[in-house]
């Protein structure tokens, strides 16, 4: 089901996404797919302690994915019914495009099914809902939250668990190709009908379904299609993970007949590179235990196996990157008196002005992102108190021992509250901020760890004065992890500005130098004042994942492994 975009700068991607599920199925890499830009997330549901609205049995549940396209929540797609359980684990993997420009808002829906008649609509079926954000999924891995019932009233203790993975063309990937030899048969009149299933264990011991296998019919020593999983998928960057291999003889009303299993590791199975092959005894335990001279169920080989270790954006974010967001805002007397209703600065308590149309717009993606949600905010061009002397980069919460704010709020707050406090003046010298994220910066850079980019958002009316300075500061920042977002705000003549973004040619310092990576993005404010409010995020923010990658990449860091997360460490209060 398509949705369209609003308007944007015209990006490297499609103009309408799609979301899509799947069984088990992992994308094809896509050599033409522009880098990280487009990234498929896999979303895996479960559910605990749903409300029972059978009378004679338990509730049949089925879950609902909604997203919201242009204010109007649309079905994309629904998982299977699973009878008369009130704590349901799905085996549909649902599939979403994912932009990390974009607040992409996600609704989860309980029902109770009724056999034939479907999953149904009234509010006796209903079991809960719940709604977030597919960034948020991402960058938590893991989310936990309670159902609501309509107009805010808990489900009872209901929750639901959505677990993300991204099977990313870009994405790390491992290549298998299994064949089975000598199967038993479980027919009566034919032979078995053997499918393959390869589940990962994971800390907590619970079984992860990473893949299906199409039905071989009638076939004792079936070969199976190869197929792609995404290492994280298989195995959460851990060779030594165990995973649990299972043959069935497959039923058509769904009662699977079990053939044998087998445990093995990612590290095992990679002596099956190249020429070699790697076979395990797949073994029936009932049978272990009851037949004397049982030696095996048949055998499974490894025929093939070829990895592919591309990261791409989602990985590192999915390892534990934090993106931290700082706004810097243009305080000069070339923005008119805050007071004045002609004023860049003016604050309309009915419409907010162009700086917090920009703040707000860029913040909201990148809050998703920084765990504890606090961000730094800086101004320039002003004279500030005590003694009213010229500053470029100071706290707009006057606080020169700690400039976050609490959230996106919190920063509109500060910058609200501050206006009356200081002087516009000037110049427009924007190096310092600069130089000030960049030391910040580098200090991460000796972690050598793939754990914090930088995203600093400038906010100017005019061309910046000291160029030369700030060419400097960018080409020396763009060995270092962050990158730099400059929107133009209000009616000035920002060709001069054009110089900074390397999309024309490759920005140099004065001396020469040039920028190692292109990490400046610039467009002024004025491009998108008829556009919807989230056509600016997108613009400014579609070649992020691209320069996060690039900067990592070149100091050859890998994403760190992802941290296991306590199940129930996300759970809020209604939204």
């Amino acid at each position: 089901m398509p949705f369209a975009h609003g308007a944007a700068c015209p990006p490297s991607r499609p103009a309408a996404h799609r979301a899509t599920a799947t069984m088990g199925e992992a994308t094809e890499p896509s050599p033409q797919a522009p880098l990280a830009v487009l990234s498929k997330v896999e979303l895996r549901v479960s559910c605990k302690h749903l409300l029972d609205r059978d009378t004679l049995n338990k509730s049949d549940p089925c879950v609902l994915l909604l997203m919201q396209s242009q204010g109007q929540w649309m079905e994309v797609d629904r998982s299977e019914v699973i009878k008369s359980n009130l704590n349901p684990v799905f085996a549909k993997i649902f599939t979403v495009d994912y932009y990390f420009e974009e607040v992409q808002k996600l609704r989860f829906e309980v029902y109770d099914s009724h056999g034939h008649a479907g999953v149904g609509t009234h509010d006796d079926d209903f079991l809960g809902g719940m709604e977030c954000t597919v960034g948020q999924i991402v960058a938590q891995k893991r989310v936990t939250k309670p159902l609501f019932l309509k107009y805010g009233k808990f489900a009872g203790k209901s929750t639901i668990t959505v677990i993300s993975e991204e099977i990313s063309g870009n994405n790390g990937y491992v290549e298998l190709a299994f064949r089975a030899k000598k199967l038993d048969d479980k027919d009566l009149f034919s032979k078995s009908d053997p499918f393959l299933e390869i589940y990962r264990i994971d800390d907590d011991r619970s079984e992860q379904l990473v893949y299906r296998t199409e039905v071989v019919k009638n076939n004792l020593s079936p070969i199976w299609e190869p197929f792609k999983v995404s290492l994280n998928s298989l195995c959460s960057c851990e060779e030594k993970r165990k995973l649990r291999c299972v043959v069935w003889d497959y039923d058509s009303r769904g009662k699977h007949d079990f053939i044998g299993e087998f445990f093995t590791t990612f590290e095992e199975m990679q002596k099956a590179m190249g020429e070699n092959k790697v076979q395990w005894d797949c073994m029936n335990p009932k049978y272990k235990i009851k037949k004397r001279n049982y030696k095996n169920s048949g055998v499974v080989v490894l025929l093939d196996l070829k990895i592919h270790r591309v990261y791409s954006f989602l990985d590192y974010i999915m390892g534990g990157c934090q993106i931290h967001f700082t706004v810097a805002i243009d305080f000069t007397a070339s923005n008119g008196d805050p007071r004045n209703s002609c004023s860049l600065h003016y604050i309309n308590p009915y419409q907010p002005n162009e700086y917090l149309k920009a703040l707000v717009a860029v913040g909201e993606i990148c809050q998703d992102y920084d765990s504890d949600k606090k961000f730094s905010a800086l101004g320039f061009g002003a004279r500030i108190p005590p003694k009213y002397e010229v500053s470029h980069d100071f706290a707009i919460n006057f606080n020169p021992d700690n400039d976050e704010c609490e959230g996106i709020q919190g920063v509109v707050e500060s910058y609200q509250s501050c206006l009356p406090k200081i002087q516009l003046y000037g110049p427009t010298n924007v190096a310092p901020i600069i130089s000030k994220v960049a030391r910040v910066a580098a200090d991460e850079e000796r972690t050598k760890e793939a754990s914090q980019y930088f995203i600093l958002l400038i906010l100017t009316d005019g061309v910046v004065t000291d160029m030369a300075d700030t060419r400097e500061a960018i080409v020396r920042a763009s060995y270092l992890p962050m990158s730099i977002i400059i929107v133009g705000v209000g009616n000035a003549d920002f060709t001069d500005m054009q110089i900074l973004d390397g999309d024309d040619g490759i920005l140099r310092s004065p001396k020469g130098e040039p920028v190692l990576r292109d990490i400046v993005q610039f467009v002024p404010f004025r491009e998108f004042k008829n556009a919807s409010p989230t056509a600016l995020a997108k613009c400014v923010l579609a070649e992020v994942p691209k320069q996060v990658v690039e900067y990592y990449s070149y100091k050859a860091f890998p994403p760190r492994c992802p941290q296991p997360e306590t199940p129930d460490s996300n759970l809020s209060s209604p939204q």
